[in-house]
C-alpha cells in the first residue's frame, strides 16, 4: 500500500495545483480584460470625437490615431479571450502602450500648438 499512496498523493497535489493555476489564471484574465475594455471604450470615445482634450475637439489625424489604439486594443482583448500566453500578453501590452503614447503625444502636440495660436 505505501507504494501507491505516495504517487497518488503527488498526482492529487499536481491536480490541485493545476486547478489553482486555472482559477488564478481566470481571475488574472478577467482583470486584464476589464481594464482593456475600459481602455477600448476611452479610445473609441476619442476616435469618435465624443471626448475633447482641453476643451478642444480632436483633429481627424488625432482621431485616426485613437482609432488605431481602439482597433489594436480589440485585437489584444480577442487574443486574451482565446488563450492566456503571458509572454504574448506582455508583448501586446507593450505595443498597445506604444500606440497610446504616440496618440497621446499627437493629441498633446496639437492641443499645445492650438493654444499657442
Amino acid at each position: 500500500m505505501p507504494k501507491f499512496s505516495r504517487p497518488f498523493s503527488i498526482s492529487r497535489k499536481v491536480a490541485q495545483l493545476k486547478e489553482t493555476v486555472k482559477v488564478d489564471t481566470q481571475k488574472i484574465r478577467e482583470k486584464i480584460l476589464a481594464e482593456l475594455q475600459a481602455i477600448f471604450q476611452n479610445a473609441v470615445s476619442l476616435a469618435k470625437g465624443e471626448t475633447t482634450v482641453n476643451k478642444q475637439p480632436l483633429t481627424i489625424k488625432e482621431r485616426q490615431a485613437w482609432a488605431r489604439v481602439a482597433a489594436y486594443t480589440a485585437q489584444v482583448i480577442q487574443g486574451i479571450a482565446k488563450g492566456f500566453d503571458e509572454r504574448q500578453i506582455d508583448e501586446d501590452l507593450a505595443k498597445l502602450e506604444e500606440l497610446i503614447n504616440e496618440a497621446a503625444a499627437k493629441t498633446k502636440a496639437a492641443s499645445t500648438g492650438a493654444g499657442a495660436c
